[in-house]
């Protein structure tokens, strides 16, 4: 920073020449202590969040460094991350960890400092000179030889105060754009339950004069050892919801074929093929995440049987919770890609049944199904092909199937769009932030207070007073060597 051009009254220094050693003791026993360590800090608020209340007798080694308000802690672990925060009273005299450096201001306003803490600059500068590979940590030195721009303590305080006016401002916008994806999160699960409802096409289906449902079954037969599940009669507690007329319940197994796939490692004296397949990680809900599909050995007898088809449903045995039914639609993707054995597969039956409607079923209406009906314990669940076999699914006519999904996914490309651009706000806000920071240590905030207070910024007022003025504060408060007897 010694080429910057400065305003008026300022001056350049470094952080070790206007603060004070930070002074080290171990906790005694028996004394209560609150403790604060790198975890302890909110890196997003930049404050001293959630900190440990411990007696001297637990203290770990690093429980050290004393503590008092106006302090300026400065995590040396992952300095990039930059966990800072201002010390408040509420923690005066208590202990931090070895793994900050305590900046100690003498002289200058603290609330200063700690904003400078939080600029960009000084982020890249102690994170730049970084030591060690997978766990990287800065040194005291490297915040310590810090050289940032000085202004005069009065100048200080007003920058400290438009700074705290400002970062509030894009802090309360942060926090309202942070917000929003729940928003439609909420706004998509309600588009999807009103889509399998039919109240989505209330409306269009008064203007339609449909087919019954039922002429659907007479195009195709089932395939061998699922009619008894396609025909098992619906329990009470399993129709849960009121649909139009012109629906029809129906278990998956009725209007699909449903099918197991393959366990990696499955032997074979006979010729393997070389295949991509799908896993539980692959299949998410409402898409496919294919950045990595692994291949395996299968059999070449099963690979006609378990080959991926475009319009293939794809559903997740399990395993943990979130995975449970979650999945979505083959489209053909990758060539020749089979599936693992905790992925199912139900093919429709014929070209009448909307292998999307089925999908946006599962993955809402039908998570609740699968958790009741399928084995779980507290954070694992899984279904098996007879559970899945027997979903209930709400069937529209073919017609209403289709202007459903038209509906759902122009709903979900409009939420899609405004979750890009909160995105794209939110990355604006993140710079907006640094942009103040590096305007306010410029002195362009107070270009205008600076005209107005010529007298506050110059002679016994400038910087290099109070520069002069801290290195004599400094060698006051130094400790007297001892003189050897």
């Amino acid at each position: 920073m010694a080429d910057v051009k400065l305003p008026e009254g300022w001056c350049i220094s470094e952080i070790g020449e206007i603060s004070l050693k930070c002074t080290q003791r171990a906790p005694k026993t028996g004394e209560d202590f609150i403790y604060v360590d790198i975890g302890s800090i909110n890196r997003e608020l930049k404050i001293i969040e959630s900190p440990q209340y411990l007696s001297g007798d637990n203290a770990p080694s690093r429980a050290r460094k004393v503590i008092e308000k106006g302090d300026v802690l400065v995590s040396l672990t992952r300095p990039n991350l930059n966990a800072v925060a201002l010390v408040t009273d509420n923690y005066d005299g208590q202990i931090a960890s070895t793994g900050f450096e305590v900046i100690k201001p003498l002289l200058v306003n603290s609330e200063y400092i700690f904003s400078l803490t939080r600029s960009l600059h000084f982020i890249d500068s102690i994170s730049g000179v970084v030591q060690g590979a997978l766990y990287p940590a800065a040194k005291s030195s490297d915040v310590q030889k810090y050289e940032f721009p000085l202004p005069p303590l009065a100048e200080q305080k007003v920058i400290a105060e438009k700074l705290d006016a400002l970062l509030a401002q894009v802090d309360s916008a942060k926090t309202r754009l942070e917000q929003i994806p729940q928003i439609l999160k909420r706004f998509r699960q309600s588009v999807l339950t009103a889509a399998v409802s039919g109240k989505l096409t209330e409306e269009w289906r008064k203007t339609k004069t449909l087919k019954p449902v039922s002429e659907l079954f007479s195009k195709y037969t089932y395939v061998k050892n699922s009619a008894n599940l396609a025909e098992k009669p619906f329990r009470v507690d399993e129709i849960v919801e009121t649909i139009p007329n012109s629906w029809m319940w129906v278990r998956l197994a009725k209007i699909t074929e449903i099918v197991s796939g393959i366990a990696k490692g499955s032997k074979s004296n006979e010729e393997t093929m070389l295949l991509p397949y799908l896993r539980v990680a692959n299949v998410q809900r409402g898409y496919l995440d294919l950045n990595e599909v692994k291949k395996i050995p299968v059999p070449a007898s099963k690979f006609e049987k378990l080959k991926l088809i475009s319009g293939d449903i794809l559903f997740n045995e399990g395993g943990d919770i979130d995975k449970l039914g979650r999945g979505w639609i083959w489209q053909e993707q990758i060539e020749n890609c089979i599936h693992q054995n905790h992925v199912f597969r139900a093919r429709p039956y014929c070209d009448e049944i909307s292998s999307k409607f089925i999908s946006f079923y599962g993955n809402s209406n039908g998570k609740d199904y699968f958790l009741r009906e399928g084995t779980q314990s507290v954070n694992l669940a899984n279904i098996n092909k007879t559970t899945l076999s027997l979903l209930p699914i709400p069937l529209p006519p073919i017609e209403e199937q289709t202007e459903i999904v038209r509906r759902v996914e122009q709903l979900f490309a409009f939420a899609d769009t405004i979750e890009k651009q909160v995105q794209d706000a939110l990355l604006r806000v993140n710079n907006l932030t640094q942009s103040i920071l590096a305007k306010a240590f410029r002195g362009e905030l107070t270009e205008q207070w600076r005209a107005e207070n010529p007298d506050l910024i110059s002679g016994e007022n400038s910087a290099e007073t109070l520069l002069a003025k801290i290195k004599a504060e400094r060698e006051t408060a130094k400790p007297k060597k001892k003189t050897a007897k």
